[in-house]
């Protein structure tokens, strides 16, 4: 057992960090981690602050490793946003905790686990931190891509790239984690693309199985522009859906804990303007979170449905490449006979630019509905 063992299909990436911890003279003051989404980025990052912590450099046993992986350990801060951007002040509060020697292990570690994040005065006010480094604190930031780092951020740090772990590493991490039976681990790593935490919540949650499979049916019953309109319109349904479900508990948790704190009286008609101003501002956080939680469901079923014009065009071209809806071989088979390869490769393009427009603020459903009138199939398929 060691610290990494959670961290899959990364050997090279592990082994370069692992040498790091055994070696101060191999050491970085900045890490960037880029990966896919889903290759384990963060569990890589925490798994590298285990190692740094522990007297073994990684035994995954001791307390130390556990603590450093679980993010509670004094010395490892982990900043995982739930908003649309990590704001400056918060930049400034970070580089004001680098500067802070470790309290009861060898390093400070802090993760930023969403560096893509960082607003461009964000990453000004980090700046110093990282051209200044103090002796013993590490910084780890992960992203997507390179790219989507603001460069005076990236300039600074050691790059390490991930890579999409094989469909088998990820079933076998869930079978042996989670208990997950193998032939449902394998569906459901192949179904997430190898996204570890998609897979395990396909493997988990029946109902995240039955949107997905809503999303993929999609591309074989959109005809008419009718029907590319109520396609478009279901697929921001499901999103706003499950953003919705996932935020009511939480949120009214949190309201009621911040009135609690501020001893305020939850039963009042009307609050005090200092608490009301506390509460506007909570909701504000929870709007923003509630939006970018949105846009996530949005995008992953995006790339569900893209997963079927992929399979679609890999029946056409023969390749012996695996498919991803293998468990819905008569639905690709469908849409291949319906569409000819250029016309697969429209459609792909179609769902990559609303992907692009989502993520540029564009009003999903309107990205959408431009979308989805791209993918109408001919009325005889």
């Amino acid at each position: 057992m060691t610290v990494w063992q959670d961290v899959i299909g990364q050997d090279s990436a592990v082994a370069t960090l692992q040498r790091a911890a055994d070696d101060p003279a191999a050491m970085t003051h900045a890490w960037l981690l880029t990966g896919p989404p889903g290759s384990g980025r963060s569990v890589a990052a925490r798994a590298f602050a285990g190692a740094l912590e522990c007297p073994r450099h990684g035994c995954g046993e001791c307390r130390e490793c556990r603590t450093a992986v679980d993010g509670t350990h004094a010395d490892v801060d982990v900043v995982a946003t739930e908003g649309l951007s990590i704001k400056v002040e918060q930049a400034r509060e970070l580089a004001a905790m680098s500067a802070l020697r470790p309290s009861v292990g060898p390093w400070r570690v802090i993760i930023i686990e969403d560096a893509d994040r960082l607003t461009e005065r964000a990453a000004d006010a980090l700046l110093k931190a990282l051209e200044e480094p103090v002796p013993r604190t590490v910084w780890v930031l992960c992203a997507p891509s390179v790219e989507d780092v603001v460069i005076t951020i990236r300039s600074r740090s050691r790059h390490l790239r991930l890579r999409t772990p094989p469909v088998e590493a990820v079933a076998d991490l869930l079978h042996r984690r989670d208990g997950v039976e193998l032939p449902m681990a394998l569906y459901a790593a192949r179904a997430a693309q190898s996204h570890v935490g998609l897979a395990r919540r396909l493997a988990r949650d029946e109902a995240a199985r039955i949107r997905r499979r809503d999303v993929v049916g999609m591309a074989v019953r959109i005809h008419g522009v009718g029907e590319a309109i109520d396609a478009a319109a279901d697929l921001a349904a499901i999103a706003d859906e499950e953003s919705t479900a996932a935020a009511a508990e939480r949120d009214g948790a949190e309201r009621q804990r911040l009135l609690e704190v501020l001893g305020a009286d939850p039963t009042a008609r009307t609050q005090p303007p200092h608490i009301r101003s506390q509460l506007s501002a909570l909701e504000r956080e929870q709007k923003a979170r509630a939006t970018r939680h949105s846009r996530d469901v949005l995008d992953r079923s995006l790339v569900d449905l893209l997963s079927v014009y992929r399979d679609a065009l890999v029946l056409y071209s023969g390749a012996g490449v695996g498919l991803v809806n293998h468990d819905n071989l008569a639905l690709v088979q469908s849409l291949a006979r319906a569409l000819s390869p250029d016309r697969l490769l429209t459609a792909m393009d179609a769902i990559g630019t609303a992907r692009e427009r989502i993520g540029l603020n564009v009003a999903p459903l309107l990205a959408l509905e431009a979308m989805a009138i791209s993918l109408r199939l001919p009325r005889s398929a």
